[in-house]
């Protein structure tokens, strides 16, 4: 079975797709959060062939939902109607912040002139941080 995962943020949406076994994550592209989202999703769905799709469920220390979770469960929600599949949840925390150590050192660190080539690189983070989610789910249907 092959899975996608999701990493929603506000301004990019990262995408990581896994092997045919379901065994391994990959990151795959990040996506603009804006108008044409749900059509792009379902275009990867279907050239990947993809059988069961995983959203980044934000929480912090305790386990609370973040802020940002009031926006990813109504995008879930609107996904799970459109594609018509059972979309599932999977915790995450810290993976874009996993994810900027797996890429490289952050912005806050970086010269001014330096800063537009290192935030291109920092977006593609976000589709690390989906594969980390994805990983992360596909470890624990196998255990």
């Amino acid at each position: 079975m092959k899975y996608l995962g999701i990493d929603y943020g506000e301004r990019n949406v990262g995408i990581a797709v896994s092997d045919e076994d379901g065994l391994l994550a990959f990151p795959k592209i990040v996506l603009d959060n804006d108008k044409n989202l749900f059509e792009k999703i379902k275009e990867i769905i279907k050239e990947e062939k993809i059988e069961s799709v995983v959203v980044g469920e934000s929480v912090n220390f305790s386990g609370e939902p973040n802020l940002i979770m009031k926006r990813i469960v109504p995008f879930r929600e609107k996904l799970e109607k459109e594609l018509r599949m059972k979309i599932h949840w999977q915790k995450e925390l810290f993976t874009s912040a996993e994810a900027d150590q797996i890429q490289g050192s952050p912005l806050r660190n970086v010269r001014k002139g330096e800063r537009k080539e290192k935030s291109v690189n920092l977006k593609k983070n976000d589709a690390s941080a989906a594969a980390l989610i994805l990983r992360s789910y596909l470890d624990k249907i196998k255990n």
